[in-house]
Parts: structure tokens; sequence; C-alpha cells
């Protein structure tokens, strides 16, 4: 890790640790030794519906790494609306369902890990708080205990800025479980890979990818992005480039925040999904997402950026796994671990060879730039 690193991610530290309140330092002095490890902690960033749910799987199998899943995705633009806030808000920001949750109400789909048809279930559809639709599960079953836990720690942390808040929480998670260093995973993170890269400077970033047409057939089917696509095919329609839009606001946290509450409160989910995108929209957008990676961690060198391909993953999983864990921190190599996780990745059959020969050629040809910069042959 480069000086640089070293320096921001420990002024980074002291500056959290300075704010907080007697009662929270107490709370917090056992952890703070995790919270200035020497590893820097990684986002996975991709397009999503690329197999990085399997990343965050695997990591979660090793016992030295806190493997945060669909955290940020589940907050939305809101997760740094803001100057100071309070504990109080955030708590509210992480249990309170949200217009994006409703989705669950109309959807189901694999990702989602909390049970709602166990009998002891606390929440329903309409309840769900943003973080127990995938985070807390995917770290323990006993997620309802740390669910209540959680909300002692977040209500006592006084004024701080949003990422020194999740700082907080992501260093009390690590000491909970007794981890290393954090990743956190969410689908379609690329379209947050500036805003996250610019709150957590010393974070290293490993890009998963997998080929586009066959990402694009999963995406138009996905009902999050069906959501997606369907606003921003609605923006055309009154001349206005969505994407380039979404770019340009990634660097105001708060108008971002403003105009993502507007549109969905000005948008029914209902008929959102009852718009289909059609295979070359979701082959354009998943190229531009691509594109948008590249100009953000682009030029980071290979200490700070790793590339996974699915299909690399598919054909060496064991070899992948390693390069893996020795990107993250080669102190935490195990061949124990490495044996364990080769067994997820699994041979999917081919949806885009199934298409016909002209559907074909659209998707192609609307994700020829994407395909390009990743070195697939078109």
């Amino acid at each position: 890790m480069s000086k640089w690193m070293r320096w921001t991610l420990a002024t980074r530290s002291s500056i959290v640790i300075s704010t907080f309140s007697t009662a929270a330092t107490s709370a917090m002095d056992s952890a703070r030794s995790w919270f200035v490890n020497e590893i820097p902690p990684v986002f996975v960033f991709s397009t999503g519906r690329c197999g990085s749910t399997m990343i965050s799987e695997m990591l979660n199998m090793h016992p030295d790494i806190l493997s945060i899943s669909e955290f940020f995705s589940a907050l939305g633009p809101n997760a740094f609306a803001g100057k100071k806030i309070t504990g109080e808000f955030m708590w509210r920001l992480y249990s309170e369902p949200g217009k994006r949750l409703a989705i669950v109400r109309r959807e189901s789909f694999s990702e989602l890990l909390y049970p709602f048809d166990d009998p002891g279930a606390r929440f329903d559809a309409a309840t769900l708080p943003p973080i127990m639709a995938v985070s807390l599960p995917h770290l323990t079953n006993r997620y309802e205990e740390l669910y209540d836990e959680i909300e002692k720690i977040v209500r006592a942390q006084p004024k701080a800025f949003p990422n020194d808040h999740y700082r907080t929480l992501f260093n009390w998670l690590g000491e909970r479980f007794e981890r290393k260093l954090w990743v956190e995973r969410h689908g379609g993170s690329l379209l947050m890979a500036s805003r996250l890269l610019r709150h957590f400077p010393e974070a290293r970033v490993v890009h998963m990818f997998r080929d586009g047409r066959e990402t694009t057939l999963s995406m138009s089917n996905h009902p999050p992005f069906r959501v997606m696509l369907a606003l921003m095919r609605r923006a055309r329609r009154w001349g206005i480039d969505a994407y380039r839009l979404l770019e340009r606001l990634e660097r105001s946290d708060r108008l971002t925040s403003m105009i993502d509450t507007l549109q969905w409160l000005l948008s029914d989910i209902d008929s959102l999904l009852s718009e289909p995108p059609t295979l070359p929209e979701a082959g354009e957008f998943w190229s531009n997402m691509i594109e948008t990676g590249y100009r953000v961690f682009g030029h980071f060198g290979p200490d700070r950026l790793l590339e996974l391909r699915f299909e690399e993953m598919q054909e060496n999983p064991e070899g992948e796994a390693r390069r893996l864990i020795e990107f993250i921190s080669p102190e935490l190599e195990s061949e124990a671990w490495i044996s364990e996780v080769a067994r997820l990745p699994r041979r999917t059959p081919s949806k885009f060879a199934r298409l016909a020969p002209d559907a074909q050629r659209a998707v192609t040809e609307a994700c020829r730039p994407g395909l390009e910069r990743l070195g697939y042959a078109v």
C-alpha cells in the first residue's frame, strides 16, 4: 500500500474516532485496532447480472473478510445525502422502507435473502428495513438479533458525515465478527463507483464483468433493471439523456438525492414494470456502465484494480479465487478456502446463442463499445 493510501486511511480513522461522544467512544474502544488495520477496504464494482453475487458468497466464506452485500444499493442515492447528520437520521435510513423496496412487493427475485415465509419473521414486504433485505441475512442467520444490536450502535452516534457513519458501522461489524477488512458489493455498482471512491479514497477495486450480450439478456428480465430502463425511456421522450445526466449528477450528493426522490414520487412501479425494455436498450445501458467504470478507475494500477472475468471464473475457479485473495491481501491466502470456493462457479448455457441471428446482431452492436473495451470478440 502506498504512503498516500496509508496516510489517507490513518487520517480518516483519527477524524472519525475524534468525533465520537464519550459513550460511543467507550463502545468502540476495542475496535480501533481493526479500524486502522494495514489492509484497506475493497469495493466490487460491476454492471450487475454478471456473477458478482457469487463473489460476495465466496468472500463470506473467508474467516477474515467482512462481506457486505447489497448495502448501498438498498439505501440508494440517499446514502450520501446532506452533510453532517445524526445517528438517528442514519437509523431511519437503514430501517425505514423506501420506494425502492416497493419492487419487492411487486416482484420476487433470488438475491433477496430475508425469509418472509419464516413463521417467526418480524417483517413483511411492506415493513422490511433496507439493511434486512440482503445485507444482514448475508452475514448471519441471527440477523434480527444483529439488527437490534446495530440500532443501539447507530443511534448513539453523534453528528458526522455519512461516510464516517458507514466507517463506524463497518468497523463495528468487523470487530463483531472478528474480521480484518470489509469488502462491499452490490449489483449495478458501477453507477455509484465515482461517488463511493470519492467518499472512500483509500479503497481498492475489484471489477467483475461478463460478456455483455449474456448480461444484457439477464438485465432485460430483472425487475430493478427493467424499472431503471423504463425511467430512462420516459426521460428520452422529454429529450433527456438520463444516463449522461446521472453521470453528471454523481458529482453532487444532495442534487442526486433530490432528483432520485422526485423520479420515484412521479413514477408508478406497476406501470414501469409493464414497459419491458428492448434488448438493444439494455445492451446500450450495459455498455455505458462499462465505459463509466473505466472513466472512474481505468487509470488505477494493479495495486488498486483487479479485473475478474466471469467466464474465467467458470474455466479456472481455483486460479481466479487465488488471484482475488492475493489482491485483497496475500496474508489472507488459504488453500482450504480456495478449494472450498472453487466449487461455487458453475458453467451455464448461453442464452445469447439461442437468439435469432437478427437479434444477435442487434444486441452485439448495442454492446460493441463495452465488448471491445473488455477484449471480447465481436
